[in-house]
């Protein structure tokens, strides 16, 4: 449908930026319209009617055509925007310049232009056969022991001890925290069990609780730092303030982990002996390295064609996706309950200091993707139907969006299958 509904003309701009003028099909725009006139009829009584069920010309006639076509708008723009794209066959980057422009007469198409950045064209160079280092997959003994005394943490029981308690102890306590006399949020905890040295608490609290014995009482003082809180405090309330902790030990326990022998490993994978149970762990980590080698050797391919090739990146696309870097970035550090201003001040920079940090990453990925473009383009790559309809199974991409982010993982495969893998020694 959107292919259908909504038209576009591109005309090539200056520094890698292009203008699409987009038209929405008069029948697409009238049913976004009638439905925009539902929505703000819903409370409306008109004679005749039941509340909400009046048709949406009569709507549009008490409520006005201009507010129902804003809302039309606000409600459509954002697919319209995509099936602009997507009828443009753009890669856009950055944020794009709308202009909505007046509101078309009835029975006319809306029009709208987006001027934005787009991916830069690259000019290829050699990109088969080029050699390429790659390591051997290997493990480490020393990686197969992490492996064992991770298990052996997991599998660890916990017995109360009468002694006072070490760093690798776990405590039971009680905890009541003040500042300035007062009690504050996440200050209190009863029968909380706490893992000396593992970090769990405020810093400074866990290291003031070692050599204390079941019974025991403490006053732990703890000065909160500005910023990089532990997300059960809010930060705003106790950020830069003192407390003070009166904590009371309840119990010590020592943590006994499984000695490393058969046992262990029929307990833990029913393997008959321990080293059948390392077998099986290097066998696992050396298939996960055999992964990352792969991965490693096509991203060190593409890196080697990019090198071949010319791409021109003017400065200010550089510099818009530099700022889709830093969004994201901002989204992530949200989803951590961190925020902007918070972030700011940990890395002691302005924002703009940290977009233009960006901006080398920004350019590695602009000509990596048109690097990649280009081969799409010049092996002819395409993907079917039937391939998109697979892949859309598992993801939310728009279908053209989609098919292009199939079509450069099937040219990055390629670069890969041609290229002369060398020993890293070679190579340096």
């Amino acid at each position: 449908m959107a292919g259908a509904s909504v038209r576009t003309t591109v005309t090539d701009l200056p520094a890698s930026r292009v203008r699409v003028v987009a038209q929405v099909a008069p029948e697409e725009f009238q049913r976004t319209i009638d439905q925009a006139a539902r929505q703000l009829g819903r409370n409306l009584r008109i004679p005749g009617f039941r509340k909400g069920k009046a048709p949406p010309p009569l709507i549009v006639q008490r409520v006005g055509r201009a507010a129902v076509v804003d809302r039309a708008v606000q409600d459509g723009l954002k697919r319209w925007y995509g099936a602009a794209l997507d009828d443009a066959d753009i890669a856009p980057v950055g944020q794009p310049k709308l202009d909505v422009g007046d509101p078309p007469a009835d029975g006319q198409p809306m029009t709208f232009s987006i001027e934005i950045g787009v991916r830069p064209v690259a000019t290829l160079g050699p990109y088969k056969g080029l050699e390429v280092g790659r390591r051997e997959p290997a493990v480490e003994e020393e990686a197969i022991d992490a492996e064992l005394q991770a298990l052996r943490e997991r599998l660890a029981h916990a017995q109360p001890v009468q002694r006072p308690a070490g760093s690798g102890d776990l405590v039971v306590i009680d905890f009541d925290g003040l500042i300035d006399d007062e009690p504050f949020e996440g200050g209190r905890g009863r029968d909380q069990m706490v893992e000396l040295g593992s970090g769990m608490l405020v810093p400074g609290f866990e290291a003031q609780l070692e050599g204390a014995a079941a019974g025991e009482e403490r006053i732990v003082t703890i000065d909160f730092p500005n910023v990089d809180l532990p997300r059960d405090h809010r930060a705003e309330d106790v950020a830069g303030s003192r407390a003070s902790f009166v904590v009371k030990v309840k119990q010590v326990l020592a943590k006994e982990l499984p000695a490393l022998d058969d046992a262990l490993a029929l307990e833990a994978a029913g393997f008959d002996t321990l080293d059948e149970l390392r077998e099986d762990i290097a066998a696992r980590l050396r298939a996960e390295d055999e992964l990352r080698v792969a991965a490693d050797f096509r991203e060190a391919v593409l890196d080697a064609a990019v090198a071949e090739a010319v791409v021109e990146l003017p400065a200010g696309l550089v510099a818009a996706r530099a700022g889709e870097l830093w969004e994201r970035k901002l989204r992530l550090l949200a989803d951590e309950g961190i925020t902007k201003e918070v972030h700011l001040q940990i890395a002691g920079r302005t924002e703009a200091q940290l977009r233009d940090e960006l901006e080398p990453e920004a350019a590695r990925q602009l000509r990596r993707e048109a690097v990649v473009a280009a081969v799409v383009s010049a092996e002819g790559i395409e993907v079917s139907d039937e391939q998109l309809r697979a892949a859309r199974r598992t993801s939310k991409e728009r279908p053209a969006a989609l098919r292009q982010e199939l079509a450069r993982r099937r040219a990055t495969e390629l670069l890969a299958a041609e290229a002369v893998a060398i020993t890293v020694e070679q190579a340096q």
